[in-house]
Parts: C-alpha cells; structure tokens; sequence
C-alpha cells in the first residue's frame, strides 16, 4: 500500500485528487494538511467524502507528510518550493501542480509570479509532468512539476503540427475559455454567481502566466521559433477547457484534411488519455465532465490555408489532479489508467 500525501487539500485540485484518490486500494491518503482548517474533519468540510476519506486537517509542518511515498502539492505557487526540499530528503517523491517547478528560466518565472524563488536548483532537476511528452523522464523523477490546465489543452492540440514542421510557428494563436473553477477556491467578487452568470469575458489580454510555460514546452518541440498568441476567457460554467487553436500551413501543396487526420491519429494511436474525434465531430468540455481526458478534432480551412485545431479537457482532472493522479502512476510504475478509467458525467 503506497502512502500519500496532499498538501493544500481544500482547494478545487486538492479535493479532487481526494476523491480520485479515495477508491483506490492499492493507495492510502495517509495526511491532508490545510494552514486554515487543521483540526477539521476532511467529511465535515467536504460532505461528499464520507466514509471515504476519514481523516482530519493536519498542519503542513506536523510531520506526517515525511511517511509518505507521494506528496501532492495542491497549492498556490509559491508554497511547493519552501517545502519540497525537505520532503525529497526525507525520501518522499513530490508531485507539484502549482507553478513553482515548471519553468526552467529563473528570472522569468521571477518576473511573473512577482517573487524570489526559493529553490532554483530543484528547478533543473524538476521533470515537466505532460505524460504524453516526458513519460520516460517522469517515471525516474524525484519531482514533477504537474503542467497547468490552459498549457495542458494547448500543448496537447498543438504537439503533432510542430514535430512534423507542418505549420509557421510563428504565428499560433490559441483561443482558450475554462470554467471559473480554473480560478481556485477563493472568495472574489469576480467569481460570484451574479457576476458570471450570463456573460463572458476575455482577461490576460496583455499577458497571461501560462504564456512562457506554452512557449517553453512548444518550443522543446519544435525546430523553429515558437510564438503564440494566448487569450484566456472566463466562462459561466464550473468545469471545462475548450481550446480553439489557429495555425498557418508553412507548405498547402499536398495539405488536406486526411494528412492531418492521420497525422494526429498515428500521434496519439497508443496514448489512453486523448480521444481524437472523427472528422466531422467536435470536442465539447460536458463530453470530457469528471474524466482524465482531452478530446481532440482537427480540420483544414482551405480557403485560407490554415489549420484549426479543437482541444477540450476539465481543468480539473486532465488540467490538474487527474494527470497528477496519471503522474503517479507512471512514478509508481503502474498501468497509467489505474484509477482514471472513469466515463465523462452526462449531462
């Protein structure tokens, strides 16, 4: 039985890695620290955890987090770093879902997360947690930084396009909107339901902290010069990602949609967790509800020569706790489906 850890677990990602976690039997949830709710009881906070999780708040420095194997980091950036460091020399293996790991330029992810970062040596070691890229990698590494939701759908939709060097990668736009969930747990007037009831709105127009983590991980991909245009829109939905992702063709001649389609199914023959649609089909955020999944279609505007790709996943399982579970997984060396082999909530 692997013990396992989850620091910052009364956020949206800490308790849905609790419920993915709890009908596990090959894993126990051995500690669940919160620095506001030590003393609580997991079931009275979170109902719907009833005899599933019957443990209590801990306090991040109360010790328990050193027994275990795993350590889950559901936290705003920031926290992983001061404390990470201790638990991977106390043996544990530390999975991240914040963004304290993933960039590997110090200076710029100083510049936009407006703080000194804590550990920039870990941050060499620390291994990028997209399966579908570094899957090898992650299954000898200490510390994974989990990629974020918006990167996840972006990464995913455009991956095939760049490796085969089919498209001007200087000119990516992604057209992103997610559901406020993707926001956190907090109390903000911008969140209220009278506030994002019936509207939609675009934010980050000017810069959006996702931007250098896509760069960074399409350009490892790519032979040429990677730019991308990135907008975020918030939503009035709880759960989802829908990515709408724009790319010129470098070459039209020989161009179809039948080259792309079989592109991305060769790509993604032998990968559990994208669903490429057929053509004519198109990916829907309540198609993927509750499931470690993104679902992909990809077409051809001839008229314009340009490829458009659509990726949809929830922001909280493949955008988050769902691949850290699916991160796991391939740390612990076990089928990567284990646990997430769960069908999308309808409706």
């Amino acid at each position: 039985m692997v013990k396992v850890g989850v620091v910052g677990a009364t956020g949206y990602t800490g308790v849905e890695l609790l419920r993915l976690l709890a009908h596990r039997e090959d894993v126990s949830v051995a500690a669940v620290t919160s620095r506001e709710r030590q003393g609580t009881a997991v079931a009275d906070l979170f109902p719907s955890l009833r005899h599933h999780v019957d443990l209590d708040f801990e306090a991040l420095d109360s010790g328990a987090l050193h027994d275990c194997e795993i350590v889950f980091f559901a936290t705003p950036h920031g926290v992983a770093m001061e404390t990470a460091r201790q638990l991977l020399d106390s043996g544990s293996r530390v999975i991240d879902l914040s963004a304290d790991f993933r960039l590997k330029d110090i200076a710029v992810w100083e510049h936009w997360y407006k703080t000194e970062h804590r550990c920039p040596d870990l941050v060499a070691e620390a291994v990028y947690g997209l399966p579908e890229i570094n899957r090898e990698a992650i299954g000898q590494a200490r510390l994974v930084a989990a990629p974020g939701c918006y990167p996840t759908a972006i990464l995913l939709g455009y991956l095939p396009l760049l490796r085969a060097g089919l498209v001007d990668t200087t000119q990516l736009v992604a057209d992103a909107k997610s559901g406020v969930t993707g926001a956190g747990r907090k109390a903000s007037v911008d969140f209220l339901m009278g506030e994002v009831s019936e509207s939609i709105k675009a934010y980050g127009v000017h810069g959006h902290r996702h931007v250098p983590e896509i760069r960074q991980e399409l350009s490892l991909q790519s032979d040429s010069a990677v730019n991308v245009t990135f907008i975020p829109h918030l939503m009035p939905m709880i759960r989802g990602i829908l990515a709408t992702l724009y790319a010129p063709v470098a070459v039209a001649e020989g161009m179809s949609v039948e080259v792309l389609q079989n592109l991305y199914r060769d790509a993604y023959r032998d990968e559990p967790f994208v669903d490429l649609l057929p053509q004519g089909q198109f990916p829907a955020t309540r198609n993927v509800k509750g499931a470690n999944t993104c679902q992909i279609s990809v077409n051809y505007l001839a008229d314009n020569n340009r490829v458009v790709v659509l990726s949809a996943i929830d922001n909280l399982v493949k955008g988050a706790s769902g691949q850290a579970v699916q991160i796991m997984n391939i740390m612990l060396g076990i089928p990567e489906t284990t646990g997430l082999d769960n069908v999308a909530l309808v409706p």
